[in-house]
């Protein structure tokens, strides 16, 4: 059983264009996206290449990085080890549609956390119930490793939530 190696990328973004910033028209709004980084690939690649060899259509660049800010309840650390207030039944989204919003084209996985691991499986697309992600993951982390890298995520972006 491979263990893969996990950490998070925050990029920053404004959610509108640079010249409407600098002319002052609009209010300088940050919103960082957490991407999930698995074995050095962005997930964001990973399930755009799953989708395409898959012959899914429509297929890949759908995806983005989730936007913490756009839910004030929204914790990292309960979100990344299944306990998130963002959860759909026993999935938990690990990536959004690329407009940022959680609720439109989420990429979800059930996060299973035991004392030595944590494993995302059952990846799925809620928005095509009939592809079939069987053979997306299952990704295995270290425990330890896991719970450093979500740990090193929420500390820079926890005072952007309120």
């Amino acid at each position: 059983m491979a263990i893969n190696k996990i950490q998070f990328d925050i990029q920053v973004q404004f959610p509108h264009p640079r010249r409407w910033l600098l002319a002052g028209i609009l209010p300088i709004v940050r919103r960082d996206r957490v991407v999930p980084r698995i074995d050095g690939v962005p997930l964001t690649d990973l399930i755009d290449r799953f989708e395409l060899d898959a012959g899914m259509q429509p297929a890949g660049g759908a995806y983005g990085g989730l936007i913490p800010a756009y839910s004030q309840s929204l914790r990292m650390d309960d979100h990344f080890h299944g306990r998130s207030t963002m959860a759909t039944g026993s999935k938990t989204p690990v990536l959004v549609c690329e407009c940022g919003e959680w609720g439109c084209w989420p990429l979800l996985a059930e996060i299973t956390v035991t004392d030595d691991l944590v494993i995302w499986d059952c990846s799925e697309q809620p928005g095509r119930r009939t592809r079939d992600y069987g053979a997306f993951g299952p990704f295995r982390f270290d425990r330890n490793q896991y719970d450093d890298a979500v740990r090193d995520l929420s500390r820079p972006i926890s005072s952007d939530i309120a």
